[in-house]
């Protein structure tokens, strides 16, 4: 994955991962770091399932940025997945970006897991100290910078506010510094590899996960069945089946007279046609398939649709 240097290029080019414990604020930073979402974001740990690529190009060159679930002790055969999928982002890099909280006061079960994988593979890594707009006294993230400085060694320490914007011009610099000189690999305007039946799928279940709770948006896998656009050039039809593992969650999806699917269906309508330009009919169906997370053929299919 990595890319040849070539001095003769005034350009850099380089992949790099972004990782950490969940809910850490990976997603929220890729998204702000490109101007744009690609990848959904919600207040639950998790919410990212597969490998999410964001791609920045100025006029230093290309990043190509790679999004991945949260790094945690899996529960289930999907979890394990997400965590495989985590680990095989290391592989083949130029640059990893290392997330911990401003508030860390010590390393949790989750960080000793990433810190062990990291100490493993040689390539730069930067420690990213993020949500320092939440702290009280704002130079108490020197704390967890130590914590994290004792266990690894980190080519830059930046602390960085995903939410807010901070320090963030400052390491696009740090990372374009550390890249390899290449070509750019997409062209100028492309932002993400992903299709974009995929980012739909993924904003209806970021809805759910936004709306949901307990263990039922785990449960939830969202599959992107027809997307025409009809005579009506100004109309796009989209219809999803929303999975869930028991028939109480389904009907908890569904919600006293339908209202839980509508407000969820109205509320991913509005952004899908903000993207598409152009008004969506969304039809949405929830479906009971039983432990779906336990079983390898179904957490192909249904956990990681991509298209």
């Amino acid at each position: 994955m990595g890319v040849q240097t070539d001095k003769v290029s005034k350009k850099k080019m380089g992949f790099v991962a972004l990782v950490g414990r969940p809910n850490v604020g990976k997603s929220t930073l890729m998204n702000a770091l490109l101007g744009r979402k690609v990848a959904i974001v919600s207040p639950k740990p998790q919410t990212t399932r597969t490998q999410v690529r964001g791609i920045l190009t100025r006029p230093e060159g290309q990043i190509v940025f790679i999004d991945t679930p949260g790094i945690h002790k899996p529960r289930h055969l999907l979890g394990e997945e997400m965590v495989k999928i985590a680990m095989e982002s290391l592989e083949g890099v130029d640059l990893i970006l290392y997330l911990v909280e401003a508030s860390d006061q010590e390393i949790s079960p989750e960080d000793e897991i990433i810190i062990s994988l990291l100490s493993k593979v040689d390539t730069p890594k930067f420690l990213l100290v993020n949500k320092i707009d939440l702290l009280e006294y704002k130079e108490a993230f020197w704390r967890a910078i130590e914590l994290y400085q004792d266990k690894l060694y980190f080519r830059e320490v930046i602390p960085i506010s995903a939410f807010k914007g901070t320090n963030l011009d400052v390491l696009i610099e740090k990372i374009f510094e550390h890249l390899p000189y290449g070509e750019p690999l997409y062209p100028d305007n492309m932002v993400t590899d992903q299709s974009l039946k995929f980012l739909i799928s993924e904003i209806i279940r970021e809805k759910l996960f936004n709306e949901l709770h307990q263990e039922i948006p785990y449960s939830v896998a969202v599959v992107l069945e027809e997307m025409e656009r009809r005579e009506n050039k100004n109309l796009v039809y989209i219809r999803a089946t929303i999975y869930v593992e028991r028939d109480s969650h389904r009907k908890i999806v569904i919600g006293k007279g339908g209202s839980m699917l509508k407000k969820i269906g109205r509320m991913a309508r509005e952004e899908i046609e903000h993207i598409l330009g152009s008004k969506v009919f969304l039809e949405l169906w929830v479906k009971v398939r039983e432990d779906w997370r336990m079983s390898e053929s179904d957490v192909r299919r249904l956990g990681f649709s991509e298209y």
